[in-house]
């Protein structure tokens, strides 16, 4: 790993006032959370998909609560146990711990839907899921219900073919089948409005944060859906902050940015070296 590049991030955030948090999918490899990563990615973790010669892509569309809701909730029922019973890596830790050391506090903004922020202990209302929430539900038939939460429900999935048993998750209002309140692709029937609040949170706290001394540190977001490198961007422009871009894969960035090509806690845990170094 580059040295002096692992020392400009150790220093942009030493003298930081404030601390971005922005992740993609591989924030979680690191805590043993599939990578999704292609299709053999996803096969590698879903085998009965491999057999139906079904893509994540395809995986991730509402249409399966239409069609087959036992295979949809299998899918999201398996991933919402597998999350729950996840510990966050250290990683989590430490950049919760730079955050709370800013004068202007920390904010995070995610597309992972996997809820581990808030399980590493992160304020809930510091916190951006742009793309939804697993542990949150709404009504798959559009009754109108309000999302809430999914705690309480547990859906047992075949391991063998990851198909859900009923009962499957109901809506309190109408009685049909619920879902996840996580954006999916050719989604329509998505309910934004949770994430809607977190956003206007989220532009609030900018408002005083934003500046030179404002250091957004992005880990494993991709370039596949560029969702959270496009916002990490925006804002580091528009603030005049540093970018520190964690990526094994695509660390590349616009000019001025600190590109750092490893995995999410290893460098993460390289910088608190650094610091603790220079503390010591």
């Amino acid at each position: 790993m580059d040295r002096e590049r692992i020392e400009r991030a150790a220093e942009a955030i030493r003298s930081a006032t404030a601390l971005l948090v922005t992740a993609g999918a591989g924030m979680g490899v690191d805590s043993g959370l599939p990578d999704f990563r292609g299709d053999e990615g996803f096969w590698n973790a879903y085998p009965p998909m491999r057999r139906l010669g079904i893509s994540f892509v395809e995986m991730a569309n509402p249409s399966w609560f239409r069609r087959d809701p036992e295979l949809a909730w299998g899918f999201y029922g398996h991933r919402l146990g597998l999350y729950r019973a996840t510990v966050p890596h250290e990683g989590f830790r430490t950049l919760l711990e730079w955050g709370r050391a800013c004068p202007e506090g920390l904010f995070v903004f995610t597309s992972n839907v996997d809820g581990q922020f808030q399980r590493a202990g992160f304020p809930e209302e510091r916190i951006v899921e742009c793309h939804g929430s697993i542990h949150h539900l709404q009504c798959a038939g559009g009754c109108g219900a309000a999302i809430w939460p999914a705690e309480g429900i547990t859906v047992e999935v075949d391991e063998a073919t990851f198909r859900a048993r009923p009962p499957l998750p109901a809506c309190p209002r109408c009685g049909g089948l619920a879902r996840p309140n996580v954006l999916m692709f050719g989604d329509w029937q998505w309910i934004p409005h949770r994430t809607a609040a977190q956003e206007a949170r989220f532009e609030r706290w900018l408002e005083s944060a934003a500046g030179p001394g404002l250091v957004i540190v992005e880990l494993g977001a991709g370039t596949a859906v560029p969702t959270v490198r496009m916002t990490s961007e925006q804002i580091a422009v528009r603030s005049g902050g540093t970018l520190i871009r964690i990526n094994p894969r695509e660390p590349h960035g616009p000019p001025g940015t600190i590109s750092l090509p490893a995995g999410a806690l290893e460098t993460v845990s390289a910088i608190r070296r650094t610091l603790d170094g220079a503390m010591g």
